[in-house]
């Protein structure tokens, strides 16, 4: 099941940035990984959905609703689910011995 306990909320204001996204014009399907992807393919892929991301002006938006809402798949903001992943880990806190 899904959960959407994260999402923003139905207001305009929270979604509005997706309107000037440079991803509006280009296939969903660049940014999402059909079944069974994987080596090079994969990666040329990832590398043209960053090279997108690269240009566009709400990018730190999408990064954020991504991060904020735990976006489980897909190049968001620039950055793939395991980069995404690395900067949600909770930081590791170094025992005193």
């Amino acid at each position: 099941m899904t959960d959407i306990s994260r999402l923003p909320g139905a207001h305009d204001d929270h979604w509005n940035w997706q309107l000037a996204a440079e991803c509006r014009d280009v296939d969903a399907s660049l940014f999402f990984h059909p079944f069974g992807e994987r080596g090079q393919a994969h990666d040329d892929r990832e590398e043209e959905a960053k090279k997108v991301c690269q240009g566009c002006r709400v990018r730190r938006e999408c990064l954020r609703y991504a991060l904020e809402v735990r976006e489980p798949y897909g190049v968001w903001g620039g950055l793939t689910e395991s980069e995404r992943a690395v900067l949600l880990r909770p930081a590791r806190t170094s025992r005193a011995a």
